[in-house]
């Protein structure tokens, strides 16, 4: 397993503080790949990574339900479908490399409804040319043999879909990006950019780094900070908070794989559904309902600067009169609990009310079009020696070696 890497703490003397050849803007599981993929195409290289938080993975890389996907979801022969494909089965290699414990438990797409039958088909077919391995189209007999207190009409079974704690496999990365000679920066908040002279200016809370190239995996502050060197506003981010409960040890028998609903084309999330975890937990969730801070893990946790914003967003506006309903629906789940059980209970009907307990939450960082629309391709805003990742799509944490892979190609074909 690896073991989490030696950051250096911001100074506090400003002025300018380091100069090289590239600096990473983000020190989450993207960023660190984007840093430690360029530093294997280009050894010697002077790199800095800076991370606004006092860790690495602080949001979105530490905060997700584990799932490595095997590329059920997505359109035949796009982008997305390759690097899930592609990044799931390198994602395993390279557990298996750095000995980084995963589980192929497997994922379970249940159809409980008749009028879910023609989706689970349809799912079915983009796996299959997507060339998921293993999938299988099985009845309620198949799935109680799998699954023994899940119960439906149809499912369909993806025995390669894996789980892992992707903390550890960040701070593999961090530790890569270290070993090649690269450095992490913590606690170094970007309130600046520019161009100068040939070269890039970040101004930071801890002073200037000057470098050559800079790319920006900034996560939930993407928009902020590709907005600092003069892009456009939009696509903007709007954070959308998930919120989890877990089974008691006790009754963690009851779901041995990933156990998911048959999407809702009414709304772009997968639904609530069932994880067991690398730790033995077994996590139920997550919802989807509007964050009021960039880091609103708590229905409490507001801010009014983060709020304004989104409530000037035209992309939110338009979300929000498309999809109201669900919206209200989600947040009615999200404050009753009987509400929230109801809907695990589709797949296992022997859940009661004492195995829901409070467990971790999650904020997405959503890239909204101006029309309301979900982004759900890759966008970059590319400038003179400067790259700003607007939008990485889930499963980004699945996919992280292969988009590593593709930002780096990005970043050469805009090098000066």
């Amino acid at each position: 397993m690896a073991t989490a890497v030696a950051t250096r703490e911001a100074p506090a003397a400003a002025g300018l503080n380091w100069r090289g050849d590239v600096v990473v803007i983000g020190a989450g599981i993207v960023g660190l790949a984007v840093a430690r993929e360029w530093l294997g195409r280009r050894p010697g290289t002077r790199l800095i990574v800076l991370e606004k938080e006092d860790r690495i993975a602080a949001h979105q890389s530490g905060h997700n339900s584990g799932v490595i996907h095997s590329g059920i979801y997505y359109t035949p022969g796009s982008v997305k479908a390759r690097a899930c494909v592609a990044g799931a089965a390198r994602m395993m290699r390279y557990c298996d490399e750095k000995g980084i414990p995963y589980r192929l438990c497997g994922k379970m797409i249940i159809a409980t409804e008749e009028d879910e039958l023609p989706r689970l088909e349809e799912l079915h077919r983009r796996g299959i040319a997507n060339e998921v391995p293993g999938l299988e189209m099985i009845g309620p007999e198949r799935l109680r043999e799998i699954e023994p207190h899940a119960v439906g009409l149809k499912a369909l079974w993806s025995p390669n879909t894996g789980i892992v704690d992707y903390r550890d496999v960040a701070a593999a990365y961090a530790d890569d990006v270290r070993q090649a000679g690269g450095e992490i920066m913590i606690s170094t908040e970007v309130i600046g950019l520019e161009r100068r002279s040939g070269r890039s200016l970040v101004k930071t809370t801890s002073g200037d780094f000057e470098a050559r190239l800079v790319v920006a995996c900034a996560g939930l502050w993407a928009d902020r900070v590709a907005q600092l060197s003069g892009a456009e506003r939009e696509p903007e981010i709007v954070p959308f908070r998930g919120d989890y409960y877990t089974l008691p040890p006790h009754r963690r028998h009851l779901v041995r794989t990933n156990i998911y609903p048959v999407p809702d084309p009414r709304f772009p999330f997968l639904g609530v559904h069932l994880t067991p975890r690398m730790n033995g937990e077994v996590w139920l969730g997550p919802n989807a309902v509007l964050a009021f801070a960039r880091t609103g893990y708590r229905f409490t946790n507001v801010n009014l600067g983060d709020l304004a914003g989104i409530a000037r967003s035209r992309g939110f506006r338009s979300f929000a009169r498309q999809h109201w309903r669900t919206g209200l629906d989600e947040m009615r789940r999200d404050l009753s609990r009987r509400r929230f059980l109801a809907s695990l209970q589709k797949f296992i009907p022997e859940l009661q009310l004492s195995d829901l307990h409070p467990g971790p939450s999650g904020v997405r960082a959503q890239a909204l079009s101006p029309d309301g629309k979900l982004v759900d391709d890759f966008v970059f805003n590319r400038g003179e020696g400067m790259l700003h990742v607007r939008n990485a799509p889930s499963p980004a944490a699945t996919s992280s070696l292969e988009i590593g892979s593709m930002i780096a190609d990005e970043l050469e074909a805009i090098q000066p």
